[in-house]
């Protein structure tokens, strides 16, 4: 017959339970955000800027949160400028940078008193992309792309850029005025930063560029690299003819300066007041140390590994 337990004997039994399982909840911390237990570090990080960076910094939050559950990264995408606005207001702790801090920028920074640090994170080469099924363009001139983006632009057709080309209006996509892409590329293409004709359609989101442009026979757009690798099977990369000859965007032709003058750094800035705590810290500590791995796999190019050593010294 089996021997029933006194309610003393399950009373204590119960109670250590209870007290192991008390014990083993402390010693792993708090719950974090997504229910799981922490090492120490918690809090809340924001990060906001530009589309062609967020993958690289989406990436890199993603994996440091697994890792450090009570810390909370909100990474949000405004494109470069709109990023800094906020940024140099202080309602951020980092920007995602697809061009260098502008000197009106700078200036707005002393006035406010934000301290940053400007961190090069990977290389992109913007790419100008045609519809799959187009069968005329291998390749364009900086003087081509001129002519189709400037402001005063003549070029409403495709025959309008070169005899033999098809009677059909181009249809452009690409980025919002916020965006550092389309800061860069208006700089070198067109002449003069922030200059482009406006009858084109424009997002912050480069995947809204990409299903324009897939979606469209006479569409032309230009947008990250990381965008166009990711969907090679939909559009197609026209080569560009910096004065050398066309060259194709490719991690190579990127890496080695080749891809001309389309190819360029990204960044991430920081505020150094952030900076003082230690989820910021060790996150940006976390990001240089696996930035060549996590660039690469995105479909970016990787800094050097003396840049991002340089960068763990300057966060130090």
């Amino acid at each position: 017959m089996e021997k029933l337990e006194s309610p003393k004997a399950g009373f204590v039994r119960a109670l250590c339970v209870l007290l192991m399982a008390f014990f083993t909840l402390t010693a792993c911390g708090p719950p974090g955000p997504n229910g799981k237990t922490g090492d120490g570090f918690s809090g809340t990080i924001t990060i906001d800027g530009s589309s062609t960076v967020y993958p690289i910094t989406e990436a890199v939050a993603e994996e440091f949160m697994l890792i450090h559950p009570n810390v909370n990264i909100i990474v949000g995408v405004s494109g470069t400028g709109g990023g800094f606005k906020r940024f140099l207001r202080g309602e951020i702790d980092i920007n995602n940078a697809s061009r260098p801090i502008k000197d009106s920028e700078r200036a707005t920074a002393k006035e406010n008193g934000i301290e940053y640090i400007e961190i090069p994170v990977a290389y992109d080469g913007i790419t100008v992309a045609v519809n799959k099924e187009n069968n005329w363009v291998e390749s364009l001139t900086l003087e081509e792309l001129k002519k189709i983006w400037s402001p005063d632009s003549k070029v409403a057709k495709w025959s309008d850029l070169k005899p033999g080309w098809p009677d059909e209006k181009i249809n452009l996509y690409g980025p919002g005025t916020d965006s550092g892409t389309f800061e860069y590329f208006t700089e070198v293409i067109v002449g003069e930063a922030g200059k482009s004709r406006s009858d084109y359609t424009s997002s912050e989101d480069d995947n809204m560029l990409i299903e324009g442009v897939s979606g469209d026979r006479y569409g032309l757009g230009y947008f990250g690299f990381a965008y166009y690798a990711e969907n090679s099977d939909k559009v197609r990369a026209v080569a560009i003819d910096g004065g050398e000859g066309p060259v194709v965007p490719t991690e190579e032709t990127i890496k080695s300066g080749k891809y001309k003058p389309l190819a360029r750094p990204l960044y991430i800035y920081v505020n150094k007041k952030s900076l003082e705590r230690p989820e910021v810290k060790e996150f940006l500590k976390f990001y240089m140390e696996n930035a060549r791995k996590l660039v690469k796999e995105i479909g970016y190019v990787p800094m050097p590994e003396r840049v991002y050593q340089e960068n763990l010294s300057k966060i130090k």
